[in-house]
């Protein structure tokens, strides 16, 4: 059965794909063969792969809505828009929680040029320069020219970094982070300049969906007990984290949610970022 991708491009439906996703999000096998089957017998050709995710997540929410909500994951960034603000601070509060120091948004001297930087994050002795490219539709990918752009500024602000006190012996690197992904001439150019590119399934084991399932640190957007004005109304307050939401419920309170619903979406909520509770609370 042939499928169309989001790209516009048909490609043949591929059931281990569909199966690697589900189990990835944590569904129980029971759960992965009857949402894969039900996929299957609705299948028609030519079906998007919107259709067929809409589908998944839908059946996910009736049985284990936790796993729904990350699931959602990739559909829950391209939410975080429409401007790409909010996705720089989730991506500033997940280094943050791999032990990074960051500044988001500042002004930085090159040596040419000023320029501003998305996210200036700095560990030990290593400082980086990382600009985020946010998509909010799929089928949107990062090219080479993006890399090169990135890299030609990096080198501008390192040349001036270099010259700072201390920084002599520093190892300086830039990134180029993204919810989408990179074309593969961008993950050729990256990997010969020495830029770091990292896209929600790249590189493998440091991507940014390894980042988020390490911290726990999933946004707002993927709770599906939350409605898109809701979350949009929360993203306007800088509310970014479910996180957040599960320490102060007020902020659900602050947008009229009920007693009753803000029940159920802490508990979604809570589920969903057990991990860094659970860390935080020894």
């Amino acid at each position: 059965m042939i499928i169309t991708k989001a790209s516009g491009a048909n490609e043949p439906f591929e059931k281990k794909k569909l199966r690697q996703s589900l189990l990835r999000a944590g569904a129980s096998e029971t759960t992965v063969s009857q949402v894969v089957e039900k996929i299957e017998a609705d299948l028609t050709e030519g079906m998007t792969t919107k259709h067929i995710y809409k589908k998944a997540h839908r059946l996910l929410r009736a049985s284990e809505r936790v796993v729904a909500g990350r699931y959602h994951l990739k559909n829950g960034l391209m939410e975080l828009g429409p401007s790409g603000f909010p996705f720089e601070m989730y991506v500033s509060q997940i280094l943050i929680k791999l032990g990074y120091s960051v500044q988001v948004g500042k002004m930085v001297e090159g040596k040419c040029v000023r320029h501003e930087v998305d996210v200036i994050a700095e560990k030990l002795d290593r400082h980086f320069m990382i600009e985020c490219k946010y998509h909010n539709a799929a089928g949107i990918v990062c090219d080479v020219k993006i890399p090169l752009y990135i890299q030609a500024r990096f080198m501008d602000v390192e040349a001036k970094w270099k010259l700072a006190q201390g920084h002599g012996t520093k190892f300086h690197q830039g990134w180029v982070v993204t919810n989408t992904r990179f074309t593969a001439d961008a993950i050729t150019y990256g990997s010969c300049c020495g830029l770091r590119l990292v896209s929600l399934d790249y590189p493998t084991g440091g991507s940014l969906r390894d980042m988020i399932e390490e911290t726990g640190l999933y946004p707002i957007t993927c709770l599906s007990t939350l409605t898109l004005p809701e979350k949009k109304s929360l993203l306007q307050m800088k509310i970014i984290l479910c996180q957040e939401i599960c320490h102060k419920p007020q902020y659900l309170q602050q947008i009229k949610i009920s007693a009753d619903r803000v029940k159920v979406i802490l508990e979604e909520g809570n589920q969903l970022c057990h991990k860094l509770i659970r860390h935080d609370q020894h």
